[in-house]
């Protein structure tokens, strides 16, 4: 049986800034595993024909010195790019999102299509245990997916969690996101850069023409819905008619190609937790973190890209064995 000094669970944002830390540190022994094809979570790029499309996280902003330094090397090493904005830039992958978390990830030792269903802890050790029937030891694990899956996670385990984390956690709610991925036969009528998320209708977030983007050699487009209007219509089905309705004013829908729909379940939090990670056994041993993990001194008060990055960083460091 495998035995790691350190399991994480969840290969999202978190998951592997968790991971590039330890490397950073010298650490060897650990594993990175998630249920998923692919590192990344809601670092999600689809291909849609000849082309592309993100429909998972689009851009990121930098408020800290500490991710600042990092997108300094990541522009360096041509993986992303300024996108637009100006009091906070934007950034974005040169070659989609999902390519920039498989980048971030490429030295971490990873196990995809593993979900774990069961810890067990023993003594001073955790027996881990997937879908598959796989089993395996750790001396730590930190949980990285999202809080309602890290809370399902811990009710079907032996653990010994401290019952006012548990009760922190429970308190935690996402806000799903529906988003249309629509491929189009010629260009569209967005604005150069891509981007649109103001005088928007009423439920919709933003548009994304994935092309002018720089992602896709064809006209691709993401279009999201606000939280609110995937809550009220979450698991209806005729949403994807309702996208279209609502956003017809944009695009010439006669132009179009195919369609595709994609439902994030966990999306965004409508409540976090004002601490980067949580010790869940007051030892150090079992550890949450996530992009609802946030520090006290956060401005922006909500889950984004920079939150999930500092929050999986900070979780490594605490856990430093």
């Amino acid at each position: 049986m495998e035995h790691y000094e350190l399991t994480i669970v969840g290969a999202g944002l978190s998951g592997i800034s968790a991971a590039r830390r330890l490397i950073k540190q010298g650490r060897e022994n650990f594993i990175l595993v998630d249920k998923g094809k692919s590192v990344g979570g809601r670092l999600a790029t689809r291909r849609v024909a000849e082309g592309k499309a993100d429909h998972g996280a689009q851009f990121f902003t930098v408020r800290t010195d500490e991710l600042e330094d990092e997108v300094k090397g990541w522009l360096d090493q041509g993986w992303v790019k300024r996108w637009f904005g100006e009091k906070y830039p934007r950034y974005t992958a040169v070659d989609g999102m999902n390519r920039l978390a498989k980048q971030l990830a490429e030295k971490t030792p990873v196990s995809l299509h593993t979900k774990v269903s069961k810890i067990v802890q023993l003594n001073d050790v955790y027996y881990l245990y997937d879908d598959a029937g796989n089993e395996w030891k750790s001396d730590k694990v930190l949980l990285t997916m999202p809080v309602p899956q890290i809370v399902e996670l811990l009710k079907n385990s032996n653990v010994e969690v401290q019952p006012a984390a548990l009760k922190q956690l429970k308190n935690v709610y996402f806000n799903p996101t529906y988003v249309g991925i629509f491929q189009f036969k010629s260009s569209t009528r967005l604005p150069e850069n891509g981007h649109v998320d103001e005088g928007l209708p009423i439920g919709v977030e933003r548009l994304v023409d994935h092309q002018k983007k720089g992602i896709s050699k064809s006209p691709i487009v993401s279009v999201y819905m606000e939280g609110d209007w995937s809550r009220r219509h979450y698991g209806e089905d005729y949403v994807m008619t309702l996208i279209k309705e609502n956003t017809e004013k944009f695009f010439d829908w006669d132009d179009l190609e195919s369609e595709q729909l994609k439902r994030w379940r966990y999306a965004e939090a409508s409540k976090t937790i004002e601490q980067s990670y949580m010790d869940l056994t007051g030892e150090g041993t079992l550890v949450a973190a996530g992009d609802a993990f946030l520090r006290p001194t956060d401005k922006a008060g909500r889950t984004r890209f920079e939150s999930a990055f500092l929050s999986g960083k900070d979780a490594a460091a605490y856990m430093n064995w």
